[in-house]
């Protein structure tokens, strides 16, 4: 972290050209370098989805890209603007620094300001050092006794916002367009309201610097694509913790203006809770989870999509924790079905959540995952999880690769085995990741994935 007085005046002067009294400010400056590489091999398929192996990079015809990469610089700027006001901003620069010339195909994000397409082999550098540049964050807050305001494009987080949240799996994070209120005059509440106009969704090859309106995942059963929210969500989100060794969070959603349903522009909603016991009274480290609500729409031709889970959490001694966790999606297979998703980004709120296993828990699923986490020390953290579904035939056809568009009764796997270090003072990350699924004609029936990141932090 580093401390730098900036004249006023010369901020003036460097954006607008104009002269003003010098009043300097301190401006905190934070940030971060990252690598970032992941590949993924494919086989059972033919096809536009043929086979291939890691650390590929084949641009043939039809085939789809496998191995990604990126190297990214984020600059933090904070400042106290005195009287309660204070100041936030995150610029990000996305490039490759030629990495698509021998090493990767394609980019896990890029910042494509003309068109907002996936960088292929042929555009995935920039001759134009501006066009990898976005700005992330730029927010002012103001704090009032015990409510603090913050306006502008702004990270959510997952713990009060588990609908629309900032995802941290990708080379960064997803931001939005928000104003956000947080309030603690009630004891021991939080309570959170949110106005979110929009945001920039993360993903595999992401645009980070187009923000658009908000998305609504859905299967497309009835011949519609996927929804957008062409108006506003507003959220509001109370956290109490007013019972030992209890934290209980509920949260409400009205998206409106949801264009792709019958009527064009009717809303839909989500209602969220969780209740999470956890101390250090508990026996063993024992934590116990409970997660459950509903979306719905202001349609007769959407089903509402009700979901929870429940997780048990040990640590039999300090160095391991292990975890057991189940959620539940329904799904109506003759009707559309929005799925439990964040709708700025591809990961969802339920408990069992991996590294990507998203496409085959949000819609229609049961699962289980078991998880298992190991801290060495000096030595890093070992993360060992499996994920086993039964998918049902009301889940997004797209993405389940099953016969015929037919899913019921079919079963999808992952495992995970993950491995976190610091080292130099770099923060690395290394994955495996392996997913299998019933097969289907056509399309590939395993897929594994093996991921690199480098993370420094100034």
């Amino acid at each position: 972290m580093k401390k730098t007085l900036v004249s006023l005046a010369a901020v003036a002067a460097l954006t607008t050209g104009a002269m003003a009294a010098d009043k300097g400010i301190d401006i905190v400056t934070t940030g971060q370098a990252v690598v970032y590489y992941n590949t993924a091999a494919k086989s059972g398929g033919s096809g536009a989805n043929k086979s291939q192996d890691l650390f590929g990079t084949s641009t043939t015809a039809g085939e789809m890209d496998n191995t990604r990469g990126n190297i990214g610089i984020q600059l933090n700027l904070d400042a106290d603007l005195k009287n309660g006001f204070t100041f936030g901003s995150t610029i990000n620069y996305l490039g490759t620094l030629g990495l698509e010339k021998n090493l990767v195909n394609s980019t896990m994000q890029n910042t494509n300001l003309a068109t907002g397409a996936v960088h292929t082999n042929n555009n995935v550098g920039s001759t134009n050092v501006a066009d990898d540049i976005y700005l992330a964050q730029l927010f002012v807050a103001k704090k009032m006794g015990n409510t603090t305001l913050k306006l502008g494009r702004q990270e959510l987080p997952k713990s009060l916002s588990p609908f629309a949240f900032s995802e941290g799996w990708n080379v960064f994070k997803n931001t939005f367009d928000a104003a956000l209120v947080v309030n603690t005059d009630i004891p021991d509440t939080t309570v959170v309201g949110a106005y979110v106009a929009g945001g920039n969704k993360n993903g595999f090859g992401a645009n980070m610097s187009n923000f658009n309106n908000l998305a609504v995942n859905q299967h497309p059963v009835l011949g519609t694509g996927g929804l957008t929210v062409s108006g506003t969500a507003y959220m509001l989100t109370a956290q109490n913790k007013s019972i030992p060794m209890t934290t209980i969070t509920a949260t409400y959603y009205d998206m409106a203006k949801v264009v792709g349903l019958t009527r064009g522009k009717d809303g839909a909603n989500v209602i969220w809770g969780d209740v999470l016991v956890a101390g250090k009274d508990m026996p063993l480290g024992l934590k116990v989870g409970v997660q459950g609500g509903q979306t719905s729409a202001e349609d007769s031709t959407v089903a509402d999509t009700a979901a929870y889970g429940v997780k048990i959490g040990l640590a039999p001694i300090k160095a391991l924790s292990l975890c057991l966790a189940y959620t539940s999606v329904d799904g109506d297979k003759n009707k559309a079905n929005i799925a439990i998703q964040n709708i700025g980004g591809v990961k969802t709120p339920l408990y069992t959540q991996m590294v990507a296993n998203q496409g085959f828990i949000r819609q229609d699923s049961d699962t289980y995952m078991i998880k298992a986490a190991y801290n060495t020390g000096d030595y890093g953290k070992i993360i060992a999880q499996y994920a086993g579904s039964d998918i049902g035939d009301g889940a997004q056809a797209a993405q389940m690769y099953l016969k015929n568009g037919k899913n019921e009764g079919k079963d999808f796997a992952e495992f995970d085995l993950v491995y976190k270090v610091k080292a130099a003072n770099i923060n690395w990350l290394a994955a495996y990741i392996n997913q299998t699924w019933d097969d289907a004609s056509g399309a590939y029936d395993t897929q594994d994935i093996v991921r690199f990141v480098a993370r420094y932090n100034f």
